[in-house]
């Protein structure tokens, strides 16, 4: 553990602010690891005062990094996609350490990193506008994309790297600076990852405050992003309670903001499905970061032909889960974050049995160091139950029948959240159905593979309460820049639009 820490520059006491040079004097924070409970090492939150200070250093780079040449900024992006290369199997272990995802699954976070910074080295390359006829003579309508700005990140424990790479590539391309505020929960990975981008922009010679960090308390450090000016965009990951509150704070001073908030993911598993695709797609995405993915498969809606069959083959395979030490490579669900985050999932349980619902399996704590760890649970539910409405952030698993195609999207539909959605059917009309305007509500619906997954290539974000953000690929760059239309007069005299005359 010391081995990894010192190769990615943690000391046993780190200042948790970074604007060119690292600052923090705040309150000290003891990092512990969900795997055992052992302290990895303090943070030194930074104080408002410091925050300004790293905002106005950040405001400052924006200025010249702006004028950068996006292709050259594309190298630059780059070189931090090599330097993570480099530093995989570290980074990934440390997000192992401090978050407490299997190894496997830290491993994959960290190649998400790097294959944004690859998609966005040839998006630089790519920022394109457009030309528009005019209804003017010899005229010329175009648009154009400019850097916007300071883009204040937000993030979540859970994908505590990824989520900020998918920001920051893109952003950076698009000429803009980063501040970094990550969870509390989760501050090592976030210096870890500001080091790298420092030695990258510093052996470029420019201003390694393009990557900024300001560690600290969401209703301090988090707000003062939220309401400061400078800041131009805020990226919110996190709870759907955080995102209202983030963005109002935004809005009232029309700011941009992207929210990615709850999921709470569903399967439609059809009887004219692959049931073995069913299975893994559904086990995984239960499991998967023992259920505290935003694309956590959480609804399971089956239909009633084979709903006994697949129950019971799922129960078999719960009943033979590995869980333990997530570093272990047999393992294939590793602890809950934090205690807090076990109590969260045992109430939920306990609501479950008073509306109405069944506990199949799971459920129970495991004598572990740590105090993290629990066994996945599969509930057996008639509906969307109110609890099954809201978005337990655990490896909690509702089990519900249908009859009809179009009752199974309703019931896939029937939450508040709108992220990531999937239906496991060989007919072509029950496909095509759903991915239609009349099928899922969701950001992302997938077809004969499970909830979660998702890839850079494809914007990332979901509708409703999900918050309506967009990050990562296909044209999400467009959030990070803004749009200016321009008319280009090359007639000699004044012409004005719709017909209207001008005479002096």
């Amino acid at each position: 553990m010391q081995e990894v820490l010192k190769s990615l520059g943690i000391s046993a006491v780190n200042p948790g602010g970074f604007a060119g040079e690292w600052t923090g004097s705040g309150k000290a924070q003891v990092v512990a690891s969900p795997i055992d409970g052992s302290a990895l090492a303090t943070v030194m939150n930074v104080t408002p005062q410091e925050f300004d200070a790293i905002l106005a250093r950040s405001h400052a780079a924006f200025a010249t990094w702006k004028l950068v040449p996006a292709p050259k900024r594309g190298e630059v992006v780059k070189a931090l996609g090599d330097e993570l290369r480099r530093n995989k199997a570290a980074l990934a272990e440390l997000v192992t350490l401090e978050m407490g995802k299997t190894l496997r699954e830290g491993l994959g976070e960290v190649q998400e990193m790097i294959d944004i910074c690859d998609f966005a080295v040839g998006l630089s390359r790519q920022l394109y506008g457009l030309t528009m006829p005019s209804e003017r003579k010899q005229h010329r309508l175009q648009e154009q994309w400019h850097p916007l700005g300071v883009v204040g990140v937000i993030t979540a424990f859970n994908f505590p790297v990824a989520v900020w790479s998918w920001n920051t590539a893109l952003a950076l391309v698009c000429g803009d600076t980063v501040l970094w505020k990550p969870s509390s929960k989760t501050p090592l990975t976030a210096i870890a990852c500001t080091k790298i981008a420092e030695k990258v922009l510093r052996d470029f010679g420019y201003d390694p405050a393009i990557c900024s960090l300001a560690i600290g308390k969401g209703s301090d450090i988090g707000d003062l992003i939220n309401t400061d000016p400078r800041v131009a965009l805020v990226s919110y990951t996190g709870s759907v309670p955080g995102g209202r509150h983030v963005g109002k704070l935004v809005q009232e001073r029309f700011g941009r903001h992207i929210l990615e908030l709850g999921g709470n993911g569903a399967v439609i598993v059809s009887e004219k499905g692959d049931l073995d695709i069913a299975l893994r797609s559904v086990y995984f995405g239960a499991i998967g970061t023992s259920g505290q993915r935003c694309t956590s498969t959480r609804r399971v809606i089956v239909h009633e032909s084979i709903y006994g069959t697949f129950r019971d083959r799922l129960l078999d395979l719960y009943r033979q889960t590995p869980i333990g030490d997530p570093r272990e490579d047999e393992i294939l669900m590793g602890p809950l974050v934090d205690a807090g985050a076990v109590e969260t999932m045992l109430a939920a349980i306990q609501t479950v049995k008073a509306e109405g619902g069944k506990i199949l399996i799971g459920g129970e704590k495991l004598p572990h160091p740590g105090g993290c760890y629990i066994t996945p649970c599969i509930a057996e539910v008639p509906g969307n139950l109110a609890i099954v409405r809201e978005e337990t952030f655990a490896p909690v698993l509702y089990l519900m029948p249908y009859r009809t195609i179009e009752e199974a999207i309703a019931l896939q539909n029937g939450v508040p959240q709108g992220l990531s959605s999937a239906i496991i059917t060989d007919h072509q009309s029950e496909s095509e159905l759903f991915l239609s305007a009349a099928g899922s509500d969701c950001g992302l619906a997938n077809v004969n593979t499970g909830t979660s997954g998702a890839e850079i290539g494809g914007a990332f974000g979901g509708e409703k309460e999900t918050g309506g953000g967009r990050e990562s690929g296909s044209d999400a760059w467009k959030a990070y820049m803004r749009r200016q239309t321009s008319a280009i007069n090359f007639s000699g005299k004044v012409e004005l639009a719709q017909g209207i005359t001008l005479e002096l």
